[in-house]
């Protein structure tokens, strides 16, 4: 087998923000590990896929990829081959009946354990790790993928029961992480040069739930908003953002801490799922669209100008076409910035999955596509603010389809290009006066660059 100094990995990450950052801290230890990073899977020694059974497409996706890669490991018998992530975790030994060819099935509670669980694959092993475990406090760096933003974990797995979701089957029950390991990791990542952290969490609301009530000095910080709190003030990061929240545990407080505290970015995600009351109750969501409604209400009276994101889902069973002009009122009623849709999947070990009210696949697709029209029109209308106006723009990256511009986003999440060099500008805080408007993104043109200044 070739020597791990000279072995390359490459990791492909399927589903949302949380495996973004898993992968990060697996694509940490690897280099911990003496591996290198390889962009072509077809030149790496180690592949891994990190995965997501939210929807059944992105499942047979990954069979799809592992389907090419086990073939490879014929020719390549040092080739390491690993699913990650929620499928894994789904899945589990059966993974390796389909594909006898892996050698490492782990579930996302077992991220920071790769090196272990990968020594005991170099001995000869072939492991399945899906063991529920508590969640050890991660000490490897992540090898993250932007230079400018950084994800930080601050709550693994979730409570909640929706009848839809696999999420805490595969990811477990809620577990914080404490405010000082967090503003920790912040801290280090404001030394490292980084100007923007998105604190996640699948169930952000719940964190501190599982905590004690107080630190040793009186502080409670066992709650969102204290933590925001907590954070706020650490040196060279501009900006926060969280994410994903949950309309049953969104409060007036947390929305009035937003509004007070500077770096805290004016943009909320907060799913709803459907407009229909009925539905919302065979979803198990736990409110109501009046309830929902009247968040985004108090936070357009805190901040008017905040911009509102969310989930919804189309052609959930038994959906009657009433309740789904319901979701559409809905939709149109708030004027959602950005709206992630999708069609009702059903999916292994959910309630939902198992009710004989499905509705056909045809119906699915026209209510989606009904739906989607809606939302690109209410972006475009919520799109029409910003023209004319000066927005400050956290650039990240060179426009990939224009070199001479740059791409960022403003506090409102939009994200926004205009001309510069990303040598110059990468990681500056640039005031951008907007002078082309689209339903999800704007182009302006470079006023002045602040100078950040640390706290």
């Amino acid at each position: 087998m070739t020597s791990l100094s000279q072995r390359r990995y490459h990791i492909t990450t399927f589903g949302c923000q949380m495996n973004k950052a898993d992968s990060e801290r697996m694509a940490g230890i690897l280099e911990d590990m003496g591996f290198e990073w390889s962009e072509d899977p077809n030149n790496a020694d180690l592949i891994l896929y990190n995965t997501c059974s939210i929807r059944d497409n992105a499942e047979q996706k990954v069979y799809s990829y592992l389907g090419r890669q086990a073939k490879r490991k014929h020719e390549k018998a040092d080739l390491t081959l690993i699913v990650a992530g929620c499928v894994a975790q789904q899945e589990g030994e059966t993974l390796l009946r389909r594909v006898p060819e892996l050698d490492l099935v782990m579930g996302p509670q077992h991220a920071n354990r790769l090196k272990e669980l990968l020594e005991s694959v170099f001995d000869g092993n072939q492991v399945v790790a899906t063991d529920a475990v508590h969640i050890i406090e991660d000490i490897t760096k992540p090898r993250r993928d932007s230079e400018v933003t950084a994800w930080v974990n601050v709550i693994y797995g979730c409570n909640e029961r929706c009848t839809y979701c696999v999420v805490p089957n595969v990811r477990g029950i809620e577990q914080s992480r404490t405010p000082e390991a967090i503003r920790t990791e912040i801290e280090e990542l404001g030394r490292q040069g980084y100007k923007e952290i998105t604190l996640l969490g699948q169930n952000i609301d719940a964190y501190g739930r599982d905590l004690p009530g107080a630190t040793p000095e009186g502080r409670h910080l066992n709650t969102l908003t204290d933590l925001l709190y907590y954070v706020h003030d650490v040196p060279g990061i501009e900006r926060f953002r969280f994410a994903t929240s949950h309309p049953r545990y969104f409060t007036e407080r947390l929305i009035k801490a937003c509004a007070e505290l500077p770096k805290v970015c004016e943009h909320f995600h907060i799913p709803f799922q459907s407009g229909d009351n009925e539905l919302l109750k065979a979803m198990s969501r736990g409110y109501t669209q009046e309830k929902y409604r009247r968040i985004i209400d108090t936070i357009r009276r805190y901040m008017p100008d905040a911009s509102i994101s969310a989930d919804a889902i189309v052609g959930f069973p038994g959906e009657t076409e009433t309740q789904f002009e319901n979701t559409l009122k809905l939709v149109e009623d708030i004027g959602f910035d950005l709206l992630n849709t999708a069609a009702y999947s059903p999916r292994p070990g959910t309630p939902a999955a198992l009710w004989t009210n499905q509705l056909s696949e045809e119906v699915k697709s026209d209510r989606l596509q009904r739906l989607n029209h809606l939302v690109n029109i209410k972006a475009y209308e919520r799109s029409q603010r910003y023209f004319g106006r000066i927005e400050e723009v956290l650039v990240e990256d060179q426009n990939l389809k224009d070199k001479t511009q740059v791409m960022g986003r403003t506090s409102g999440n939009r994200l926004t290009f205009f001309a510069g060099d990303i040598n110059e500008l990468k990681g500056q805080l640039v005031k951008v006066k907007i002078t082309e408007i689209r339903a999800f993104s704007l182009t302006g043109e470079p006023i002045e660059v602040r100078q950040a200044v640390s706290v």
